[in-house]
C-alpha cells in the first residue's frame, strides 16, 4: 500500500497566513466567542465497504482545530462517504475518529449532535414546512425531548439564517426553493445547531459565484470563531482561496495531506485528476490560483 503524502504544516498547529484566521492555539477563547478544541478531528484507519466493493481503505484524516480545512479528490474518492463516517451516520467498518480528544463513534447520538452538524449534499425535503422551522430543527439537540421551541431558539434561528443570507426566505414553504436556497437553508440550520465541528458536503453546490464566496467567508468566520471546520469540495481554486489544511482522497485513500499551499501543486493534482496544471500566485493575498490545461 503506497504511504500517502503529507506535506506542510500538518497536525495541531493552526495554520496562519489567512487574514481572520484565529491565532490562538491553546483551546482558549477566540476573539468572538467559542472556547476552540484543544486537538480538533483525529480520524484513523478510517474503512468502509459496499458489499465487495471498498470505499474507504485505511484513511487518517486530521482538520486542525479552528480552520477551515478541505475535502478534496475526483468523483468516487470517498469524501461523502468519509464525512458520513466521522459523523457516524454511516458507521465505519473499522478506524478510530475522535474530536477533541473523544471517541466520536462511541459517543450517545444526541451528545453527538451537539458536537458536530453534518450538511449534506443535494439534502431536499418535500414536506410542507417553512424555512424558519427546518432551521429551528438544529436546536433539537439543546432542549428537552418533550419541550417546544424558546424565544432563545428562535433567536438563534433567526442569528442563522442571517448568516447564511436567508432571512428573507423565514416563512417560505422550504419545498419551494431552488436547490441554491434549499443548500443555504440547510447551511443556516447546521449554524443554529452550534457545532463544535462543522462538516459539510459540497456547501457551495447550485451556488452562484457570489453565493459560493460568502458561503465560504461564513466558514471562515466561524474557524475564526473556534469552529473546526471540514468541507467536502469539488472546486480547486475555492479551496485554494478559502482553505487553511486541505487532504486529498483518491480511490478511497489519503494520497497528500497538509498546508494548502504545499499539497496543491501540479505534483500532487496532476496524477490524482489526470489534467495538466500550473500554479500561479493571487496577486492579492498570493495564495495558489490553479490553471488547468495545455
Amino acid at each position: 500500500m503506497t504511504e500517502p503524502r503529507t506535506v506542510g504544516r500538518v497536525g495541531r498547529e493552526v495554520p496562519q497566513g489567512h487574514e481572520g484566521s484565529p491565532s490562538s492555539r491553546d483551546g482558549t477563547p477566540a476573539a468572538g466567542g467559542r472556547a476552540r478544541a484543544a486537538h480538533g478531528l483525529d480520524a484513523s484507519r478510517v474503512s468502509w465497504s459496499a458489499g465487495s466493493q471498498l470505499i474507504l481503505d485505511g484513511v487518517d484524516c486530521t482538520a486542525p482545530p479552528g480552520a477551515v480545512s478541505g475535502l478534496l479528490g475526483p468523483n468516487g474518492s470517498g469524501k461523502s462517504t468519509l464525512l458520513r463516517a466521522i459523523a457516524a451516520t454511516q458507521v465505519p467498518d473499522a478506524g478510530e475518529v475522535r474530536f477533541d480528544g473523544e471517541d466520536l463513534l462511541r459517543m450517545p447520538r444526541r451528545r453527538r449532535a451537539r458536537r458536530l452538524a453534518l450538511v449534506e449534499q443535494d439534502a431536499s425535503t418535500d414536506l410542507p414546512v417553512s424555512v424558519l422551522d427546518a432551521v429551528l430543527l438544529g436546536r433539537i439537540p439543546h432542549r428537552s425531548l418533550l419541550a417546544g421551541d424558546t424565544d432563545a431558539d428562535r433567536a438563534m434561528a433567526h442569528e442563522a439564517l442571517v448568516r447564511a443570507g436567508v432571512e428573507e426566505l423565514a416563512e417560505r414553504s422550504l419545498a419551494t426553493l431552488s436547490g441554491g436556497e434549499r443548500q443555504r437553508v440547510h447551511m443556516a440550520r447546521a449554524l443554529a445547531q452550534d457545532p463544535a465541528l462543522l462538516l459539510l458536503d459540497e456547501p457551495t453546490n447550485h451556488l452562484d459565484i457570489a453565493a459560493q464566496l460568502a458561503a465560504m467567508t461564513v466558514l471562515r468566520k466561524l474557524a475564526a470563531d473556534g469552529v473546526t471546520v471540514l468541507a467536502a469540495l469539488h472546486d480547486l481554486n475555492l479551496a485554494a482561496a478559502s482553505c487553511d489544511h486541505v487532504v486529498v482522497l483518491s480511490g478511497g485513500r489519503v494520497v497528500a495531506a497538509g498546508d494548502v499551499r504545499d499539497v496543491l501543486v501540479p505534483d500532487v493534482i496532476e496524477p490524482v485528476y489526470g489534467v495538466r496544471c500550473d500554479v500561479l500566485a493571487h496577486p492579492r493575498t498570493g495564495r495558489p490560483v490553479l490553471v488547468f490545461g495545455d
